[in-house]
């Protein structure tokens, strides 16, 4: 793949502060688009690219797991606990509850003398179909372990029960453990975030607002960690290889991370986020993407993200065979005719 430096700037699309980032056809029609926003940027801030107002703030949601789980690294906790690249991948996973991700939760809790009672995530039925129906079929009823951010929140404990800080209330902002993290996200966005706007987020846990360039930027310092501190630069490329080495136990088996960063050998990490955001970490071109949807649909982020990985050369040909289902998605209706796509507009990327 080309370098950073090799990649020409795309002429931006700004026709709006959110421009068409993907439509959607039925017959020879457009039915619906979807307007975003997006940027690509290296680790020193540059902006190789953007479509919209990449200024704007918003809340990252699940796509800055990988972000949050370098405190588990950095706390010491990942060595006094023998965390496994496993575990320190669920930390950055929206799994979707299947058994390998819950009992491997389970497992990790047990070790270090905690369980799902725990969990400050709460409680939902597992995301895959298969493994909810199982658990509906033996009558057994979900805990939080079966939530998908439950990895994130194991870490966010085994973090606090090192650091001998309250296991109880981890969720809340002014625990020790959110503010590690907090630190974190400002160091690696670039941006002064005590300020900024925040809010629970589905799973309990704090999101705070940053803006669409600050995500991308702590991508690319996460892809090229050069200019970081010294024991940054440790946990950023332990907890690559943990996101990069375990795609199905940071999403499973219908999840498009998992397919992505399997299709490219790791080569590709990318972290999905509720409500149409989406992040990846390109360490061989040393850049970080951060896309919006507006509407949320992820759909179209995942159309979006594709579309830009493509473009920046992160995908090639063996890659994009693997992966190509998830490029223009084909639309069927209940009969299994096929009626339209998913597909990104034209001219984006540029």
């Amino acid at each position: 793949m080309p370098h950073a430096s090799q990649i020409a700037p795309p002429a931006p699309r700004v026709t709006s502060d959110s421009p068409v980032l993907v439509e959607v056809t039925r017959g020879p029609i457009v039915e619906c688009r979807h307007h975003g926003r997006a940027v690509i940027a290296d680790a020193r801030g540059r902006v190789a690219g953007y479509w919209g107002d990449f200024e704007r703030p918003v809340y990252p949601r699940s796509a800055i797991k990988p972000l949050q789980a370098l405190a588990i690294v950095e706390s010491g906790a990942a060595d006094a606990l023998a965390v496994s690249d496993e575990e320190l991948a669920l930390a950055c996973a929206s799994h979707l509850g299947e058994p390998v991700h819950t009992e491997a939760v389970a497992r990790w809790l047990d070790r270090i003398g905690l369980s799902a009672n725990d969990l400050e995530c709460g409680p939902h039925a597992p995301a895959d179909a298969k493994a909810a129906e199982d658990l509906a079929r033996r009558g057994v009823t979900p805990t939080p372990v079966h939530n998908n951010c439950s990895g994130k929140h194991a870490g966010m404990l085994a973090t606090a029960h090192h650091k001998g800080d309250p296991t109880k209330g981890y969720a809340d902002f002014t625990h020790p453990v959110q503010q590690r993290i907090l630190g974190i996200l400002e160091m690696m966005t670039g941006q002064d975030l005590g300020h900024a706007p925040r809010a629970r987020d589905g799973c309990s846990i704090p999101t705070i607002a940053v803006s669409l360039g600050g995500l991308a930027v702590a991508m690319a310092r996460m892809a090229d960690p050069a200019g970081l501190a010294d024991r940054r630069i440790e946990a950023v490329m332990q907890v690559r290889s943990a996101w990069g080495g375990h795609p199905y136990m940071v999403g499973g088996r219908t999840r498009f991370d998992t397919a992505l960063i399997a299709g490219t050998g790791g080569r590709v990490l990318t972290k999905t986020g509720a409500e149409g955001v989406y992040c990846a970490c390109l360490p061989e071109l040393g850049l970080g993407i951060a896309l919006k949807i507006d509407d949320g649909a992820a759909r179209a982020s995942q159309v979006a993200m594709t579309a830009l990985l493509r473009h920046v050369g992160a995908l090639d040909g063996v890659a994009a065979e693997q992966v190509a289902a998830w490029m223009a998605p084909t639309l069927t209706n209940h009969r299994g005719f096929e009626i339209g796509e998913v597909r990104p507009t034209q001219g984006f990327p540029v």
